[in-house]
């Protein structure tokens, strides 16, 4: 398996199986699999009027880089402070699956 990561634009990953998927900064961070970025989803799967916070700046967000974790996961440190997520090799196989269905 081999990650490139594209600071601005997302995270490319070549699977050892020839399968290649890339996934934006903006759907890992969305769908970042820390306790706090579930909770929130939670809330708005449940009260569409819920108030999201805000970043606390303008700057467009990033992923600033890329930590491995044991031989099973990375951390991706984003640009708004976001870090606590971590990425297993099979959740980044089905945030790939989403946003790319077979058929």
């Amino acid at each position: 398996m081999n990650l490139d990561l594209d600071r601005s634009v997302g995270l490319t990953i070549d699977w050892s199986d020839g399968r290649q998927d890339h996934l934006t900064v903006g759907m890992l961070r969305r769908l970042s699999p820390s306790a706090e970025a579930k909770a929130t989803r939670d809330e708005l799967s449940t009260n569409p009027l819920a108030v999201l916070r805000s970043s606390p700046t303008e700057t467009p967000l990033s992923a600033d880089r890329l930590e491995l974790v044991g031989n099973y996961a990375i951390r991706i440190i984003f640009s708004d402070g976001h870090r606590t997520g971590l990425y297993t090799w099979a959740y980044l196989r089905e945030l790939a699956d989403i946003q790319t269905p077979e058929g």
